[in-house]
């Protein structure tokens, strides 16, 4: 499975040429997000899960299930055509929020987080959690726990 435990295993994974960083649009989103949400489902449920929500037949989910196992983000068993998740939705949010803070912000998260911040209507308690967030991060601790 992709995972990356720390920033500086991410952005060695991004800059090493040899990868091919995973990159998913919408619609492989959309599908990935049932199958993290359910850990694993049949190409059958999934198709009928998009057509009801989406709208898709289900030859255009099938595609699409079809691109993500080419990219290796699921892998399809039998029986059952049952598809399963490579990789944790946690990284494809670190990857995708990397990139774009990279290619819109010139890789400076202050000036993202700046430019987030100023569009926002915050509340007193979003201010508060910000700040515990930020003081986990000052006394060595990159972890938070909501």
């Amino acid at each position: 499975m992709i995972d990356f435990s720390n920033q500086a295993e991410l952005n060695a994974y991004l800059n090493d040429p040899n990868n091919k960083v995973v990159r998913l649009h919408d619609g492989e989103l959309n599908v990935m997000e049932l199958i993290w949400a359910n850990g694993q489902l049949s190409a059958k449920d999934i198709a009928s899960v998009i057509k009801e929500y989406i709208g898709w037949e289900k030859n255009t989910t099938y595609t699409v299930i079809k691109r993500l196992i080419d990219k290796g983000v699921i892998e399809r068993t039998d029986p059952g055509f049952i598809c399963k998740p490579l990789i944790e939705k946690e990284t494809v949010q670190k990857i995708e929020t990397s990139i774009h803070i990279k290619q819109l912000y010139n890789g400076k998260i202050s000036d993202f987080i700046h430019e987030y911040l100023a569009n926002q209507d915050l509340t007193i308690e979003d201010i508060y959690e910000m700040s515990v967030i930020v003081d986990s991060f000052r006394n060595g601790s990159s972890t938070y726990l909501s």
